[in-house]
């Protein structure tokens, strides 16, 4: 009886050896890279080099009209800073639009009928006009509304449609609050979240918190204390009336 009932174990085992070795010896599958003859040929931003789909290294594999970033080909902007844009527009997450404030404008610009009035650059009061001073570079009349030569004003950063990473448009305005910060010791800052009125309320909310989370990274990066940074998403609770674009937006405020 023992002889009989270990057979079958004994023919199971030899299967299981035989089934081993044979998937030992199968070659394994290598992954297929995508083959081409042009950029078109490839999707998710890779190029075509060398007949295959590739990431990119440089704005120039990329074609006229894109650029390379973090390996892969998208649309280049159509403006990086203000200085970029004509008509009086400002350039926010990269398009150029028309202003809606006067903060947007700059250090002593005004904001009228959607075009920036910007002021003079200076080196000295002596490069102003008589009823204005030389401040942070920039000829103004820091009396006006009340407010002191050592004032100074936290700029509103925007966002592409469903993004929530800083566009190079937005870089300088966050340097300015940086410092404009640094000059206000001992005061938090609100870091408000916002988004235009397309989709549901709860998607709103988690990209306006993307958003501020974002801003308030990329501050802490440039040397503020995170501690004073209160992030908050308002989704689309708080809407211009001024378009989309000025809708998709961080705010700052101090508290």
């Amino acid at each position: 009886m023992r002889a009989h009932r270990s057979a079958p174990i004994l023919l199971v085992s030899a299967s299981a050896l035989l089934l081993a070795v044979a998937l030992a010896g199968c070659p394994k599958k290598k992954p297929k890279t995508a083959a081409c003859d042009s950029n078109e040929d490839c999707k998710d931003g890779l190029v075509c080099i060398d007949k295959t789909c590739q990431v990119c290294t440089a704005d120039e594999q990329c074609g006229p009209g894109m650029a390379c970033d973090d390996g892969a080909c998208v649309a280049k902007p159509e403006c990086v800073k203000d200085a970029d844009c004509d008509d009086g527009k400002v350039c926010q997450a990269g398009r150029c639009q028309a202003c809606a404030q006067d903060s947007e404008c700059g250090p002593g610009g005004n904001c009228e009928a959607g075009v920036c009035q910007r002021a003079k650059a200076c080196k000295a009061d002596e490069d102003c006009e008589d009823d204005e001073d030389c401040v942070d570079g920039f000829c103004q009349k820091p009396w006006a509304g009340g407010g002191d030569a050592g004032s100074c004003t936290l700029e509103t950063v925007y966002f592409g449609f469903d993004e929530a990473s800083i566009a190079e448009s937005e870089r300088d305005r966050l340097d300015a609050n940086a410092q404009c910060i640094g000059k206000n010791a001992g005061k938090n800052v609100f870091v408000m979240g916002h988004t235009d009125a397309t989709g549901t309320d709860e998607y709103n909310i988690a990209l306006s918190e993307r958003r501020a989370r974002a801003a308030a990274d990329y501050l802490s990066r440039l040397g503020v204390d995170p501690a004073i940074l209160d992030v908050v998403g308002k989704g689309e609770t708080e809407i211009t009336g001024s378009g989309d674009d000025k809708d998709r937006r961080v705010e700052f405020s101090f508290h």
